[in-house]
C-alpha cells in the first residue's frame, strides 16, 4: 500500500474538481492517507474522505488533539520542538508525513509558504507530488528540487522569501546541493 500526504493551503475551502477525482482515485486504489488536522485544504480532504467512509488515514497533529479529525481516524501527535509558535509549531509534524510518503497531493492557493514547503520536503525524499495551484490555474508534479524551484519561481519574489524564512537550515543545504 502506498503512503499518500494530502495537504494544502488553509484558505482554501473548496477543493478542485480534478483533486476531487484524484482522490477519489487514491480510495478505490486503497492507499494509506497521511493528513494533518489544519482547516481548509485538509478539513475539505478529510471531509471528503469521511464522506467515503475511508478507513485508511492517519490524522497528524501538533497540539494536544487533533483540531480537526472528521473520520475519527488514528491520530499521531507530533509534538513540537520546545518553545516554538506560529508556523513552525506544525512544522514537524509536516516534515514527519513527508518522511513517511511514497507520493503527495497538494492543493496549493500559489501563495500559501506552508504548502510550498511541503512540496520541497516531498521532493528532498524523492517523493513525486502533484500540485494543485488554483491561482494558476495548473496542475503540476513535483518530482525532484528542479521541479520544486520552477514552481517557486512561478510565485514571485514575495513568496519565495516567505518560503526561505520559514526553511530549517537542513532545508537551505539542500537547495544548495
Amino acid at each position: 500500500m502506498a503512503m499518500i500526504f494530502l495537504g494544502g493551503s488553509r484558505d482554501i475551502y473548496e477543493l478542485p474538481a480534478p483533486a476531487i477525482e484524484r482522490i477519489g482515485s487514491i480510495v478505490a486504489a486503497e492507499h494509506g492517507v497521511l493528513i494533518g488536522d489544519a482547516p481548509g485544504a485538509d478539513a475539505e480532504m478529510q471531509g471528503l474522505l469521511a464522506g467515503y467512509n475511508y478507513e485508511h488515514v492517519g490524522v497528524f497533529h501538533a497540539g494536544a488533539e487533533p483540531r480537526n479529525n472528521l473520520g475519527d481516524w488514528a491520530a499521531y501527535h507530533i509534538p513540537p520542538p520546545d518553545g516554538v509558535q506560529g508556523f513552525a509549531f506544525h512544522a514537524e509534524k509536516d516534515r514527519e508525513m513527508a518522511r513517511r510518503a511514497d507520493f503527495g497531493l497538494m492543493i496549493w492557493d500559489g501563495v500559501s509558504p506552508g504548502t510550498c514547503l511541503n512540496v520541497l520536503r516531498l521532493a528532498l525524499v524523492a517523493s513525486p507530488c502533484v500540485v494543485y495551484d488554483t491561482m494558476r490555474g495548473q496542475v503540476i508534479t513535483v518530482h525532484n528540487m528542479a521541479d520544486w524551484r520552477a514552481m517557486l519561481h512561478n510565485a514571485g519574489p514575495d513568496i519565495r522569501r516567505e518560503v526561505e524564512a520559514r526553511m530549517t537550515a537542513d532545508e537551505r543545504l539542500a537547495l544548495e546541493a
